[in-house]
């Protein structure tokens, strides 16, 4: 499974798992930002997932090593020089942001930009 599949599944699962228990067949009506803040909430760590890809990540139980990150640039196909990890980082947040949304998750504007 491609890694932003597995980002989908950690979202879709956390979803399915606080809802009818049911898994959903699209993202439709999944509130991204409470199913993240949820998660964080109960999490030990305290997790800036709403700036980082990293911390994302790591909420979401994935690897967010480097390698992994390129991995996931590659896969959304991103352009810029893979070894500006900082700059990527910020690319790779705005972009699952996006296409959580694309996929019909409600996610706040101010995730996206």
């Amino acid at each position: 499974m491609s890694i932003f599949g597995k980002i989908m599944s950690a979202i879709f699962g956390s979803a399915s798992a606080a809802g009818s228990g049911a898994a959903p067949t699209s993202m439709s009506n999944v509130d991204v930002e409470k199913v993240l803040s949820d998660m964080a909430s109960k999490n030990k760590e305290k997790l800036d997932w709403r700036k980082s890809i990293v911390d994302l990540m790591k909420l979401l139980g994935l690897d967010s090593s480097f390698t992994a990150r390129k991995e996931l640039a590659t896969e959304l196909k991103y352009t810029g020089d893979m070894n500006d990890s900082a700059s990527m980082n910020v690319w790779l947040h705005k972009q699952v942001m996006k296409k959580f949304a694309e996929n019909g998750g409600k996610v706040p504007d101010d995730l996206k930009s």
